[in-house]
């Protein structure tokens, strides 16, 4: 029997990276599925069978209130911040200060966010700039499960934002760098044994091995920052 999981686009490859270590170490079989955010909070609504989820703080606290999950749990498991990228070759705008990037947005043939965590607040701080009916035409948001950075390798939007963890390793793309401190949102996502899970115990053991010193450095490979328990 495999241990099953479920989680969004941003933690897709530490997981795939981490489950991959862990059946090695444990000898259990781990399949987990990835796709945008909000498919995968419905189908853990919905009562679909899995043994763990990874969302998210604010989606894990949804299920965490309608009974879901396992409230008790929970496991912090890294955050992510945003970045900003531009094709492979194309000119690298400033980005150093918040005046920089909402000029470097302004000048952008086209803009691309997601729909995750990334994308809301991406859309709220362009309407807080004033900008958000200038700029409207020119948004592309990639559909759930499609990262933008294969957006900006395929010409189809200039200058792209999503979480570093979704944009490291993909070809096509230059990475300028993190969104400047004072406009940087950092996504948290945790995992937890899901209520009507098959394998609880092969579960808290992955959320164990998740949330320790052992997994860190995976986690930073892949663009995320470990977090520790408070």
């Amino acid at each position: 029997m495999s241990m099953t999981g479920i989680s969004s686009m941003a933690t897709r490859n530490v997981l795939n990276a981490l489950a991959s270590t862990f059946e090695a170490r444990s000898g259990q079989r781990m399949a987990i599925e990835s796709m945008g955010g909000v498919a995968a909070l419905r189908r853990i609504e919905d009562g679909e069978a899995f043994d763990i989820v990874v969302l998210a703080s604010d989606a894990i606290d949804r299920l965490a209130e309608s009974g879901r999950i396992d409230a008790t749990s929970r496991v912090r498991i890294a955050r992510s911040g945003v970045a900003i990228a531009v094709a492979s070759g194309a000119r690298h705008p400033s980005i150093d200060d918040e005046a920089a990037v909402r000029e470097t947005v302004l000048a952008a043939r086209t803009i691309g966010y997601s729909t995750g965590p990334s994308g809301v607040y991406l859309t709220r701080l362009f309407e807080r700039w004033g900008i958000a009916e200038r700029i409207a035409s020119r948004i592309v948001q990639a559909p759930p499960g499609v990262a933008v950075g294969t957006l900006i390798a395929r010409g189809e939007v200039e200058l792209g934002f999503q979480q570093l963890s979704e944009m490291i390793g993909l070809e096509g793309i230059d990475v300028l760098g993190m969104l400047p401190p004072e406009i940087q949102t950092l996504t948290v996502f945790e995992g937890a044994i899901v209520a009507n899970a098959n394998a609880p115990q092969v579960a808290r053991a992955f959320l164990e091995f998740l949330d320790s010193p052992d997994a860190d450095a995976t986690k930073i490979e892949h663009g995320m920052e470990p977090v520790r328990q408070t």
